[in-house]
């Protein structure tokens, strides 16, 4: 009997040192594949709590965050936004490496389950996955809006311009109305060659309007729990009601997207040849393989995120011109010089005015309009400079501090100053490297790069050539003369835009005779398009 308890207790003693050593060598193991992980280099980053990680730490400006953590931990930095690897990019070219000569890698976007898939079909371009249909309409879009091209939507810009300042003196205390009817009336008649728009309250303006703010609020992190837990997209209908709405709202804005094509197609049966985004899009469409549906969506794209992102540029400019008033008066020197008092400016002064110019540059670079710009996403495990940036992972470059960086636009770079941009003849300088010839990456990176670029530089050209010709810009006071009061540094998120704080400016005529110059300039314009039509 003894000898069976001694043998069990050796078999149970052997047991255990067997159960040991397999722990021993599973814990090598385990250890072994932790070290080789390329988990463990991932960029630095602030840390996180268990399950949300560093989700509660975005603020509601999340590009400040960005910025202080870029002093901490580099210009590359990982958070972990509840399971969701995120790479923030804070130096121009560590944005160019990767999104740019990496293109083939970042040129993703990330899911959008809502405001892509069942919103807009999945065809609405700037949401729309790296694939062959993003590929044909990307395509179709540049050749609609290259460089050269866009000169033929310039009568347009120039009629609209002479509208904006006329309306401007007319009625002063409206300007930011203004500036939205402006670039939602340019933006409309570029894409659908409709009549210049009266008033922001016009139907086709408030439909796009209301599109756009459905969408941004869709598209907001957090605004659906779908976007967390995928598995809900198969949900039916009819018992889900954010599905619903999303699906309805994909039937009405198609809709509105689809008549406002179709009216081109119709004008060009009877022989309609004026130039439009659309018309173009229905002239190439078996050139470039896009069928109805993608052609009506990429021209409602160029429609609905034009207008809001020219407006807002003009804004953060008019405050610039009230906090920064020698640059006004430079610019004006200029207008003098070249243009004189006898009529207004026009396309045609754009290379003897480098100032306006610089000016349009810097009014892109000061107040990027989209602080962190639109999401990229890895298809592929990548290496940078050591660090491991795992499939997936969301990459955001974070415009603000891109454009503000001291290293590259100097110790000023928080200030407006429009001859950062000018060398020392006075002459439009070489910009920055991987800036793309802008000066500013606020139309941001590799293949997803602003399509309307040159139609919004264009815009901006001439709006503010003709303004600043026009008329002076103060800051405005109230009945007892003090000045009103004015947040530089503050901004509200305006839906696919962020603006200035409301503010009150002061705004006469540059001469007597400007008034009547816009006038009569404006009357010509009807004329001669209603000669054309």
């Amino acid at each position: 009997m003894n000898a069976v308890y001694e043998y069990t207790a050796d078999l149970v003693l052997a047991n255990k040192q067997l159960s040991l050593a397999l722990l021993a060598i599973a814990g090598a193991i385990s250890y072994v594949r932790y070290l080789r992980s390329p988990w463990r280099k991932l960029p630095p980053g602030p840390p996180g709590i268990p399950l949300l990680g560093n989700l509660l730490q975005i603020q509601e400006k999340p590009w400040l965050s960005f910025m202080k953590w870029k002093d901490t931990y580099g210009p590359i930095i990982h958070l972990n936004l509840a399971g969701q690897p995120v790479v923030v990019l804070s130096s121009q070219k560590v944005a160019a490496d990767l999104l740019d000569r990496k293109a083939s890698i970042y040129s993703d976007r990330p899911n959008n389950i809502v405001a892509s898939d069942l919103m807009t079909g999945g065809l609405l371009v700037v949401f729309t996955h790296y694939n062959d249909v993003w590929r044909r309409m990307r395509r179709a879009g540049h050749e609609a809006l290259n460089k050269g091209v866009v000169r033929k939507y310039q009568p347009i810009q120039l009629n609209e311009a002479v509208l904006l300042a006329h309306n401007m003196l007319a009625n002063p205390a409206s300007w930011d109305g203004h500036l939205r009817r402006a670039a939602a009336s340019a933006i409309i008649s570029m894409v659908y060659d409709k009549e210049p728009i009266k008033t922001t309250q016009e139907p086709t303006v408030r439909d796009v309007n209301d599109f756009v703010a459905r969408l941004t609020r869709a598209a907001m992190p957090g605004a659906h729990f779908v976007e967390f837990f995928t598995w809900m997209k198969y949900i039916p209908p009819q018992l889900a009601g954010w599905k619903r709405k999303a699906l309805a709202s994909y039937q009405t804005d198609y809709k509105m997207f689809k008549d406002l094509f179709d009216s081109v197609r119709e004008r060009m049966k009877q022989g309609d040849e004026r130039s439009s985004l659309a018309a173009t899009l229905i002239q190439d469409s078996e050139r470039n393989q896009l069928s109805v549906t993608e052609n009506v969506w990429l021209a409602g794209t160029m429609y609905a995120a034009g207008a809001e992102t020219t407006s807002g540029v003009l804004a953060w400019w008019m405050l610039a011109m009230v906090a920064y008033p020698e640059t006004q008066k430079r610019a004006q020197e200029e207008i003098e010089r070249v243009v004189g008092r006898d009529r207004l400016p026009s396309f045609n002064d754009i290379e003897n005015m480098p100032y306006v110019r610089a000016m349009a540059k810097e009014a892109l670079r000061w107040r990027p309009v989209d602080p962190v710009g639109l999401p990229h996403r890895s298809v592929e495990d990548d290496w940078y400079e050591g660090h491991f940036i795992p499939k997936h992972t969301i990459v955001i470059a974070n415009v603000w501090h891109l454009n503000r960086d001291p290293e590259i636009y100097g110790p000023d770079a928080h200030h407006f100053n429009p001859a950062r941009h000018l060398d020392a003849n006075g002459k439009l300088g070489n910009a920055p490297p991987d800036t793309k010839e802008e000066s500013h990456v606020t139309y941001g990176f590799g293949r997803r790069i602003c399509v309307g670029r040159h139609v919004a530089n264009n815009s901006l050209f001439i709006d503010i050539a003709i303004m600043l010709w026009a008329m002076n810009i103060e800051r405005g006071s109230d009945k007892y003369g003090n000045p009103t009061p004015l947040d530089i540094d503050g901004c509200i998120d305006d839906g696919l835009v962020v603006r200035p704080i409301p503010f009150e400016v002061k705004i006469t005529p540059r001469f007597p005779e400007a008034f009547a110059m816009l006038e009569h300039s404006k009357e010509d314009l009807n004329l001669k398009r209603v000669k054309e039509t």
